[in-house]
């Protein structure tokens, strides 16, 4: 028998889905049946992938989202509730990183990755979250009230690589987050898992993996090879899922192997 996992009436919002891990993200609840929310800066670049969303038969709503804006996620949430109504799964994707040796980071350079990484994170999963605790302790009995709440940390977050220490840092800060989070709101069916993507192939990227130094690094990994986008659907799928309900506080490397 095959099995199959049907996300049909389902609200995911995604945050940083205009490229990369979160377009991928995006498609791929799609395409199970969830009414998509993508969020993102580059509200351009949202419309596009609301097109290919809806040209493959799924549906997608855009809303123009800045992690670092208090207010932006507080607007960007209310809207999205309005248009599709409650958000059943958070895909807390954005993300961004510098390259530099500790001794050469500025101030700017930190609150730069820390800004988006960890308080831009926190406080889009704190206003998800509050709404689904809200539905959760109002809700008739017998409905659903839970939530997913998806975490994007990087295996950088498990081991600590050169050049890239404050984004290191930051990752760390989100599989801490996931935890805290899973603890405190796991009692109302809300549950928070963290995964932890190793080297990916996107379109961000691409071209450093043709380069010497993508080569040199390729041949250090376990596999000496680097993941697709589609590599982390499985993972996905089962944290979005009914079926993940006795997952919660997980922390789950889809790296390859390489932070072990």
């Amino acid at each position: 028998m095959a099995y199959s996992i049907d996300l049909s009436g389902r609200v995911a919002f995604v945050t940083g889905a205009s490229s990369g891990l979160g377009s991928q993200f995006a498609r791929t609840l799609a395409r199970a049946g969830a009414g998509v929310v993508l969020a993102s800066r580059r509200v351009d670049k949202l419309k596009d992938l609301r097109a290919r969303i809806e040209g493959e038969g799924g549906s997608a709503h855009v809303v123009e989202l800045d992690v670092t804006d208090v207010d932006s996620i507080k607007a960007a949430v209310a809207h999205a509730e309005t248009e599709t109504g409650s958000i059943d799964i958070l895909v807390n994707n954005s993300g961004v990183s510098t390259t530099q040796r500790l001794q050469d980071v500025a101030a700017e350079d930190y609150d730069f990755v820390f800004d988006t990484n960890v308080r831009g994170a926190f406080f889009v999963a704190q206003e998800v979250g509050k709404r689904m605790l809200a539905r959760a302790r109002g809700a008739a009995p017998g409905s659903f009230t839970g939530g997913r709440i998806i975490n994007i940390a990087s295996m950088a977050g498990l081991k600590v690589l050169p050049q890239i220490g404050v984004y290191c840092m930051s990752k760390a800060a989100v599989v801490q987050m996931t935890k805290a989070m899973a603890l405190e709101w796991g009692r109302f069916g809300i549950n928070v898992n963290a995964i932890c993507p190793g080297y990916i192939d996107t379109e961000i990227n691409h071209h450093h993996w043709q380069t010497d130094s993508g080569q040199k690094l390729m041949q250090m990994l376990p596999r000496k090879r680097v993941g697709q986008p589609q590599d982390l659907d499985a993972v996905l799928m089962l944290l979005a899922s009914d079926q993940s309900h006795f997952v919660n506080g997980a922390v789950i490397a889809a790296d390859d192997g390489f932070a072990l």
